[in-house]
């Protein structure tokens, strides 16, 4: 896999984060069940069932790591987000996105965002995410295990870039006497041992030897972190409040990027870049 880097920048000359309106910035990570969202200067203001209107009748735009109702998505940000944001404003705006599959999720989420008139719209996968926001060293390779409600990703992360991943589309909300948590479990170990088969250097064992880092809602299910502990025999390190990892870590890359020339004046057709900034 080919692994594309960008140069670094000089930073900009820019107000001080965030009393500036043209400073004002949202963090975003939409999954199936819940949508989290931080606002600059506010910290996460939302965290809430992903449907486009609550009530009888809900609908659910988002379905297992795919957008599947770009304007239903669009109407719940602005009933979430719009009455939140400076008067006027045009916020900077991170999103996280689902490693595989992630194009098209990229795609439908820049759409919808369109609703809080961004001035810019990056985008994080969200394992990126989870390790920013556990503070992980970056330097070496880290695997990272996204439990979600309906999806859960694995992805081996080197140099903080994705290098490999998997994914099943299953997680805790699919849990009932029929599917057990071990169901989960076993998923993820099967995943890590296709990594492992697959991986023709040591980074996949370099990785599993460190412990892999635990995100999602599912990291606080015991059942389910106790029976990767006993099958992966690796030391498992959870990252404090899992649920929410992901959009901490998009705040941080939120905050990081305000002073990036790349974010700072796009300029009206300019293409916002998919990578943010280290």
């Amino acid at each position: 896999m080919t692994v594309v880097r960008r140069p670094r920048a000089a930073l900009s000359r820019h107000r001080p984060w965030p009393l500036c309106r043209q400073c004002s910035g949202v963090a975003l990570d939409m999954g199936s069940a819940r949508t989290r969202a931080w606002v600059a200067g506010r910290g996460v203001i939302v965290d809430v069932p992903t449907v486009t209107f609550p009530g009888a009748g809900a609908v659910y735009p988002i379905q297992r790591g795919s957008i599947v109702d770009t304007e239903g998505t669009a109407r719940m940000l602005d009933r979430l987000l719009g009455h939140r944001l400076p008067r006027f404003a045009r916020p900077l705006v991170v999103v996280t996105a689902p490693v595989l599959d992630g194009f098209a999720y990229r795609t439908e989420a820049r759409t919808a965002v369109e609703v809080l008139r961004p001035r810019s719209v990056l985008t994080v996968p969200s394992a990126r995410a989870v390790a920013l926001a556990a503070g992980a060293d970056l330097s070496r390779p880290l695997l990272v295990v996204d439990l979600g409600a309906h999806l859960t990703e694995v992805v081996l992360l080197v140099d903080g870039a994705v290098f490999d991943a998997r994914r099943t589309a299953l997680g805790t909300g699919d849990l009932d006497a029929a599917t057990p948590a071990t169901r989960i479990a076993e998923a993820v170990v099967d995943m890590v041992t296709s990594m492992l088969r697959q991986d023709r250097t040591s980074l996949t064992v370099d990785a599993l030897g460190r412990g892999p880092l635990l995100a999602g809602g599912g990291a606080l299910r015991p059942e389910i972190t106790c029976r990767l502990t006993a099958t992966l025999h690796a030391p498992l390190r959870a990252v404090p409040a899992p649920h929410t990892a992901a959009v901490r870590g998009a705040a941080r890359l939120l905050e990081a990027a305000h002073a990036h020339p790349s974010t700072t004046d796009p300029g009206p057709d300019a293409d916002p870049p998919d990578r943010c900034p280290h």
